[in-house]
């Protein structure tokens, strides 16, 4: 039986957890997760971690912070004025939020504090710093 290598298209079923077993987000009852290895279409962990897999094959993979989304990173982290911030919006932690640059590209933004003057604005990705464990199912190399 062939095994996973650089440059298969793979299926795969997952569930996506954190080490302390809070699960971030899963396959189940979608279709599985479809993507050429070596393309870095997903986090590198998870690409290694379908390597030399077999159709059939289940094992579970520990992803460090390096190959998963990175440690966090403070300068993405910002204090935004209460007074900028449109009337008929109540920020609260754990909002999500669009906003853009100079330059005009948009970016997300959750919000990590609510202060009595500013809020507290992350843009890391909700994962950054994070090590991850997947549970992973190979279904299908296409």
């Amino acid at each position: 039986m062939q095994a996973v290598k650089n440059g298969d298209t793979v299926k795969v079923h997952y569930q996506g957890r954190l080490t302390d077993g809070t699960m971030f987000d899963s396959s189940e009852g979608r279709a599985p997760l479809e993507f050429k290895v070596g393309a870095h279409m997903v986090i590198k962990g998870f690409e290694n971690g379908v390597l030399d897999m077999k159709p059939g094959e289940k094992k579970t993979i520990h992803i460090p912070v390096d190959q998963a989304y990175g440690p966090k990173n403070d300068e993405m982290i910002m204090e935004f004025p209460k007074a900028n911030i449109p009337p008929d919006l109540n920020p609260e932690v754990g909002m999500e939020l669009q906003m853009s640059n100079p330059e005009g590209q948009v970016f997300q933004v959750r919000v990590a504090a609510v202060g009595a003057e500013f809020i507290t604005l992350d843009a890391n990705h909700p994962l950054a710093g994070q090590d991850l464990v997947f549970d992973l199912e190979l279904v299908e190399i296409a």
